[in-house]
């Protein structure tokens, strides 16, 4: 078998170049956007996977049910080891009135794609499917299998349940991330901070009626609105809104005033953007409504709730939450999302603050919890701190291993560029998949559009994306399998 799979390494080094069928790419895309595969809508996710199904099969690949998880295979000799390559099929919900174009829709303008997903990650998986056909009629020493997952954005179960049954590829390309290879993954926190009561409170002639920000912890939240209640008589709003609207939103957000009978909204529009790998991108509709209601508000729990809010957020890095400093050298520091203020259905309708951190080495996730529970209760007595999740760990490779200097080389061959490795504060399915390593298919030095509102991906990006894969299966697909990829 070893003699075979020489061969055909040999026979794969000399064979010539193929052209894989980019006009396919920009149809195919606009498919799979128009499945709204957001968590709960399992129709859409079956509706999805038969897509896969036969699309597959009209590509000349094979492809399974596997559950949670469907396979699609390009076969090599028997015996062969497995190259994996993933990508998940669910999508980060959406709040339409955010948007420019319907984000199911699947649009296309001026060479650009709009749309959830079209950026993570149905680009990636289209890329997968047509970069897996366009080298099926060349020699190979690896099957080649792609998985794609259902509950990435969400559970995260899928692969955990798919592996119970299944084994993993010998090694495997998480298609979820950046370019030209991600030797580090920050782990994901998730705080949550509660009032310890819902009393009204003193000192103000209104009060507070309800608070809803926020769609996902994964999410910069672009709305946020606060709802105040006058208390007794005739409503005198004008001095509030006078004081309201001189003081000047966070850039990139603007507030707006409506009243309603005896209440009054207060709603700050912002910019979404993902909360791992671009949320200096995003503009916080929340902190900033946070801080502008500052002192306007009931002695009481859930207004040092919303100044909770402001104070975790007055920076990216976690500076105000005493994490300034705490990282290895080169992990670019904590990322902190102030992601959602409104009731929760898995406390049972409770109010709470959920505050997404991205951690970088050297704290475990118990460390982190009791620094930041002990922030919450340094910060007020009457709020109450406590977990969405802290079970995740970083990912750290070594940046010789030698599968890291294979994508590397093989991302300056397709581009003719050579950009250091990355380290990334978006968790991929790297850390649910036995040797497994993020790449791509997201280029250096571009935002990343994902979780955004008019989520999009260009055209010109999803060939170039293409160009790379294509010469990353050719390499390893058909060299020789690696021994002890992972390491150097």
């Amino acid at each position: 078998m070893r003699t075979a799979l020489l061969l055909a390494a040999t026979a794969c080094a000399s064979a010539p170049a193929t052209r894989p069928d980019r006009s396919r790419l920009e149809p195919l895309l606009l498919e799979a956007i128009r499945f709204p595969t957001v968590a709960g809508n399992e129709q859409a996710r079956l509706d999805q996977q038969q897509w896969l199904l036969r699309t597959a099969q009209s590509l000349g690949l094979t492809a399974r049910d596997a559950g949670p998880v469907t396979e699609i295979e390009l076969p090599g000799p028997p015996g062969g080891p497995v190259l994996g390559l993933v990508v998940h099929g669910d999508v980060q919900p959406v709040d339409e009135k955010g948007w420019t174009v319907p984000p199911f829709a699947g649009v296309e303008r001026s060479g650009v794609v709009y749309g959830r997903g079209a950026a993570d990650d149905k680009g990636p998986l289209v890329q997968a499917l047509l970069a897996m056909h366009a080298v099926r009629d060349l020699p190979r020493t690896h099957t080649v299998r792609l998985l794609v997952g259902s509950d990435e954005e969400s559970g995260s179960t899928d692969m955990k349940t798919y592996l119970a049954s299944h084994r993993p590829p010998a090694y495997s390309l998480v298609l979820d991330s950046a370019f030209p290879v991600v030797v580090g993954e920050k782990a994901w926190d998730g705080l949550l901070v509660l009032p310890a009561d819902l009393d009204q409170g003193t000192g103000k002639a209104w009060t507070i009626e309800e608070i809803d920000a926020g769609l996902a912890p994964s999410i910069v939240p672009d709305r946020a609105r606060l709802t105040l209640r006058w208390r007794e008589g005739t409503p005198a709003w004008e001095d509030l809104e006078q004081r309201l609207n001189a003081r000047p939103p966070a850039p990139g957000t603007r507030l707006e005033l409506a009243r309603r009978g005896p209440l009054l909204d207060m709603v700050v529009q912002g910019r979404a953007a993902h909360a791992g790998v671009n949320v200096e991108g995003g503009r916080n509709a929340l902190v900033s409504l946070a801080r502008l209601v500052a002192g306007e508000l009931p002695d009481c729990a859930m207004a040092d709730l919303l100044a909770f809010a402001a104070h975790a957020g007055a920076d990216l890095k976690g500076a105000a939450l005493g994490l300034e400093g705490v990282a290895d050298p080169g992990w670019d520091g904590w990322t902190v999302n102030v992601a959602t203020l409104k009731k929760e259905p898995r406390l049972g309708g409770k109010l709470a603050l959920v505050i997404n951190l991205r951690r970088p080495p050297p704290l475990t996730g118990p460390q982190s919890r009791e620094r930041l529970y002990a922030e919450v209760r340094k910060f007020s007595p009457r709020l109450l701190p406590g977990e969405v999740y802290f079970g995740d760990e970083p990912l750290v490779f070594d940046r010789n291993a030698k599968i890291v200097r294979r994508l590397m080389d093989a991302y300056g061959r397709a581009t003719g560029e050579r950009p250091p490795p990355a380290i990334s504060g978006g968790g991929t399915y790297a850390k649910r998949i036995p040797n497994a390593i993020a790449f791509g298919m997201w280029f250096p030095g571009k935002p990343y559009p994902g979780h955004d509102s008019d989520e999009k991906i260009e055209v010109a990006d999803l060939q170039r994306g293409l160009d790379v894969l294509l010469e990353t299966l050719r390499d390893l697909a058909g060299g020789p399998p690696l021994q002890d990829p992972f390491r150097p």
